[in-house]
């Protein structure tokens, strides 16, 4: 591997992994059409957020209207930041998202940075959370009128993961055609609650919209929770990014999906929480443990079952869509050389990044065993904090590219203040901590990757477990 981070895994002279030399070489398919493109953004998007979060928003805001102004905004700076990926995506048309971007615009050192703490921590932490959430949901109706056992709940969400991993291992189709029937399921959900929402406006259940602005939030830290607080429902925006190399036609596909999925997701999150204020008063919205099922025992009585039940199969599509990006960034950067060898290789038959799904599961499996729910969100928001400085640095490069200049600039503003203000509000140590584990990486980075110094029991290692896991090396698709 190179220092500056260019190495080709095939012309590796450490890897022992040229026994397909002289045949040819493995890459993964491009089978991620314009719908399976789609389902991937608004199906990891919609997840337990749009459930879940809406009285965390309205606690910040202290007002309906203005929350509902947190929703829209935030959509908008999701529409914004995608755009200015499809159009990197555009250009540069390799998988990785944000870590390709850093690498071929700023270098090796950084993308190693970020490489080191996505892979070990950041993607296994949000699929994590996401798979806690759905086993929250999916074991409630077994302990009716009382919290869930933890090992139970950390069980189900442990065979959530592994179930995925088989998903995703063994075809690429299969993992697109499931996220598919899971998107379509979750919109038909939504829409429900939106369509019982305009019922109940109908029959003049507006009294939460009355003197909407009142009591209006105004610190700035508070605003600023409150955006962490929606963005987390719109986490997913950037995730086809991730795949472009297994995208049909990525430089008609990606800016296509973008414009398609995130004004369709932002819509149904504004008349979903329309919904639940027409449905609850606000200090019943703000009481409520989980505002669906809430919504669903007011408006649909013996019905109710449906929005748990539509709680969990969201979930679960957006476990799968979190899975599948996440186990790209760490095959990509393993094939730049900034992970061992053996996680850039691929199924022979199955033709899927399997070392690279298996390590990511791995990691989220440990954080299942020793996380609560809690504390694993938490996690994952101080990490995605950090890297919010990394994001809009990318995004000024949209100055220089297609995208209007006023586009990229609102999201490096928006960016900046969702970084500085909650840390001017109430400072964290968790996130120097965050910051010592990031740059901790330049222990491994300079050995490693600068000097190429590697044990060499690695190639052992890496032979055997090719052997065992029957993957060779890949090359990037030739857009």
């Amino acid at each position: 591997m190179s220092g500056d981070g260019k190495r080709k895994t095939t012309d590796s002279p450490h890897s022992s992994t040229d026994l397909s030399e002289g045949k040819e070489k493995l890459r993964l398919k491009q089978e991620v059409g314009l719908i399976s493109g789609v389902s991937l953004i608004a199906g990891t998007m919609i997840g337990s957020g749009i459930f879940m979060s809406p009285e965390w928003v309205l606690h910040r805001m202290g007002n309906p209207a203005s929350s509902l102004l947190i929703w829209a905004a935030c959509g908008l700076l999701a529409t914004f930041g995608a755009l200015s990926y499809a159009e990197l995506g555009t250009i540069i048309k390799e998988s990785g998202g944000e870590y390709i971007y850093i690498l071929r615009i700023f270098g090796s050192f950084p993308a190693f940075l970020f490489a080191y703490t996505s892979v070990i921590l950041v993607r296994p932490a949000g699929l994590a959370a996401v798979c806690l959430s759905f086993a929250e949901y999916a074991v409630a109706p077994f302990y009716p009128g009382c919290s869930s056992p933890q090992v139970v709940v950390k069980c189900t969400a442990a065979a959530c993961i592994l179930l995925l991993t088989i998903i995703n291992c063994l075809n690429v189709r299969l993992a697109t055609s499931i996220m598919n029937i899971f998107t379509a399921a979750k919109l038909l959900a939504l829409l429900v609650i939106v369509v019982g929402g305009l019922v109940l406006l109908a029959k003049g259940q507006t009294q939460s919209f009355q003197n909407a602005f009142q009591n209006t939030t105004s610190g700035i830290g508070a605003v600023g929770m409150a955006f962490y607080q929606g963005l987390w429902s719109y986490d997913g925006w950037n995730n086809l990014n991730y795949v472009t190399e297994e995208l049909k036609k990525p430089e008609v596909t990606l800016p296509r999906a973008v414009m398609i999925a995130i004004p369709l997701v932002t819509c149904l999150y504004l008349l979903v929480n329309v919904s639940y204020l027409a449905a609850m008063t606000p200090s019943e919205l703000l009481s409520s443990r989980a505002v669906a099922v809430t919504w669903g025992d007011k408006v649909l009585g013996s019905w109710a079952w449906l929005i748990s039940l539509s709680v969990a199969l969201s979930t679960f599509g957006s476990s799968n869509g979190t899975f599948f990006s996440g186990g790209r960034v760490c095959y990509i950067a393993a094939r730049e050389g900034h992970m061992p060898d053996i996680l850039s290789m691929a199924h022979v038959r199955c033709l899927t990044p399997s070392p690279a799904l298996l390590f990511t599961s791995a990691m989220s499996l440990i954080m299942i065993m020793s996380g609560s729910f809690t504390s694993i969100v938490n996690f994952f928001r101080y990490v995605y904090v950090v890297f919010l400085f990394a994001s809009p640095l990318l995004l000024v490069f949209g100055i220089v590219l297609e995208v209007p200049i006023i586009i990229p600039i609102i999201v490096l503003m928006a960016a900046v203040y969702l970084v500085v203000a909650p840390i001017i509000d109430q400072p964290q140590t968790e996130i120097l901590y965050i910051v010592l584990f990031i740059f901790s990486g330049i222990i491994l980075y300079f050995p490693l990757v600068h000097f190429k110094h590697h044990p060499r029991f690695l190639q052992t290692v890496t032979l055997h477990l090719q052997l065992l896991l029957e993957v060779a090396p890949t090359t990037k698709d030739a857009n």
